[in-house]
């Protein structure tokens, strides 16, 4: 047990958290412990008071029925995980926060305008294998029992929304996803390599001031706050400067 807690542990922490977050909400919507509504997004929802704020996440965290909980989720915890692991442009943690707000938002106005859609699992899934295979080029992939190159992965996830019940407005939706994430490549990676322009979306501030701020941690004695690692140096009440002017004479 507590190796697979280790195992648990050791993966991308964001990755993990989603994926945990997927599968904990799907499985409690499909059993009845968990009522639906919380993860159906509309945004006449929105001007109601207390608005359902909540819905900018949660709308995200439903899978497809059946075995779609554990193919959904997996798939989920896969994409990120590459990301978050091996993706140079989400070098940081901050980077891979923004990038999911920025294209969730994206995936949220174009269902809202276009296809009345209400849960956007399927659009981020797509979103993430099409970020995640665009740095995999002249590679291979498999999909379930046939091998293909990797940048096709997301459009045959696309295609195969159309062998399930309702697949053409699951197809619409998984289409916002694409259009989402190329959107966010065109902006932060595309237009500053071959237009010479600086990065349209560049992580915002207030999420590395967020991911920067000092930690609460438990000690036996209480709390105490443990501040962001910095470069390193011995410690001591004088100044740097002070430190380097020689081991000094007794006076006297």
């Amino acid at each position: 047990m507590s190796d697979m807690v280790s195992i648990y542990m050791n993966t991308p922490p964001i990755a993990r958290t989603i994926a945990t977050a997927v599968f904990i909400c799907s499985v409690g919507v499909y059993t009845g412990m968990i009522s639906a509504q919380p993860f159906v997004f509309h945004y006449l929802r929105l001007l109601k008071f207390p608005p359902a704020l909540y819905l900018f996440v949660t709308s995200f965290l439903l899978t497809g029925p059946d075995l779609g909980v554990l193919f959904d989720t997996y798939f989920i915890f896969t994409y990120l995980s590459q990301l978050e692991s091996h993706n140079p442009k989400f070098s940081k943690k901050e980077d891979m926060i923004w990038y999911l707000m920025f294209v969730g938002s994206v995936i949220i106005l174009l269902n809202s305008l276009f296809t009345n859609g209400m849960v956007f699992l399927p659009a981020l899934l797509i979103a993430l294998c099409y970020t995640a295979t665009q740095d995999q080029r002249g590679m291979n992939a498999h999909f379930y029992v046939i091998t293909i190159p990797a940048q096709l992965m997301p459009y045959c996830l696309l295609l195969v929304q159309l062998l399930f019940p309702d697949g053409w407005n699951k197809l619409k939706i998984g289409l916002t996803g694409l259009l989402a994430a190329h959107l966010h490549d065109f902006l932060s990676r595309i237009y500053p390599e071959f237009g010479n322009g600086p990065n349209l979306i560049p992580t915002p501030w207030f999420i590395s001031w967020i991911m920067s701020t000092p930690r609460t941690q438990n000690t036996v004695y209480g709390q105490s706050m443990a501040p962001p690692k910095e470069g390193g140096g011995r410690g001591g009440p004088l100044p740097d400067s002070w430190r380097t002017r020689g081991s000094g004479r007794r006076l006297g």
